[in-house]
């Protein structure tokens, strides 16, 4: 089986810290930051118990192509992606909230609607929508970003502002870009077949300037639907064919586990690993329209370094 990056240990000339995250592992060099993807999984806030091959991979390219395709949308934070699996960048003091954008009314917020809530994050839904249905506008549903272990919690535009966790000006700019990195990612996936459903952004301030951050547009960020056959499928209430992280968060689902205490996350066997990562791939190729290149997964933790520091000499 195909060897997982799951845990890095690296000690760059000029390191000054580094932060392990939910899958990315944040080392910090200088004035830069050295974003590392590894092959963690997570859902309901919870880190898997096994790495899935040619995961981080897969995200770092994609979240690197779409950066690439959307600077005249909003500055963003890469400089390089001196390895497959890292993307060199800009250091953020990113705002504590994540800005969530839904397209349509599915996942979490659909489990809220059907249970009777009729209002996320201070949006107003309206009456009689079905799963799946596409909203009239797309809307903007932020979370706090919890710290390892917690949970995301919903927070409202007017709680981030009475908060102070951005102003008024700063959210005005947070909600124009966010729109319209949706438009542009949605445009996207049009022409690839797909439904770009709802995804989330990260930004930050550097220099003064407020820059996109983190990865956007992958699996882990964002749900897809097929195009074909979406009006057939909502129009009979069968579920959607989609490329997303839902269907692990399904899978445990269906084994009794949501990330609540006492619950044990079911086992992976090596099929349902090599299953998640068969999905990550076909994913990967319908978004960019490029085959996925297997790079060698032997050494992974030696050949990130050797390409790290290479990049970090220049």
């Amino acid at each position: 089986m195909k060897k997982a990056l799951v845990k890095t240990d690296f000690h760059f000339p000029g390191q000054t810290s580094v932060y392990h995250g939910k899958v990315r592992d944040v080392y910090s060099v200088g004035d830069l930051l050295v974003m590392v993807a590894t092959d963690r999984i997570s859902a309901f806030d919870v880190i898997l118990p096994e790495g899935i091959p040619y995961k981080g991979q897969m995200l770092n390219q994609i979240a690197a192509k779409f950066l690439d395709a959307t600077t005249d949308i909003c500055p963003n934070w890469k400089l390089a992606t001196p390895d497959p699996m890292v993307t060199v960048g800009v250091r953020c003091e990113g705002f504590p909230v994540e800005m969530i954008v839904r397209g349509y009314l599915c996942g979490s917020a659909w489990r809220a609607y059907k249970s009777g809530v009729r209002e996320i994050c201070g949006v107003k839904l309206p009456e009689g929508m079905r799963e799946n249905q596409r909203f009239p506008e797309p809307i903007i549903t932020p979370t706090t970003k919890a710290e390892i272990g917690e949970h995301d919690q919903d927070i409202s535009k007017e709680e981030i502002l009475a908060r102070g966790l951005a102003t008024p000006e700063e959210y005005e700019i947070l909600e124009k870009y966010t729109l319209a990195l949706f438009k542009r990612g949605s445009e996207i996936a049009e022409k690839r077949g797909l439904i770009l459903v709802d995804t989330k952004y990260e930004f930050g301030k550097h220099n003064g300037q407020i820059y996109l951050m983190d990865e956007i547009h992958t699996p882990d960020s964002s749900r897809y639907f097929y195009l074909e056959g979406y009006e057939d499928r909502f129009a009979k209430g069968e579920p959607q064919k989609q490329l997303s992280k839902e269907f692990v968060r399904e899978w445990l689902m269906e084994n009794n586990f949501q990330g609540k205490p006492g619950q044990v996350v079911p086992e992976m066997t090596p099929a349902i690993v090599e299953s998640i990562s068969n999905r990550y791939i076909e994913l990967f190729e319908h978004i960019t329209g490029e085959t996925f290149v297997k790079e060698d997964t032997d050494n992974l933790a030696e050949r990130i370094e050797k390409n790290v520091m290479e990049y970090l000499k220049k």
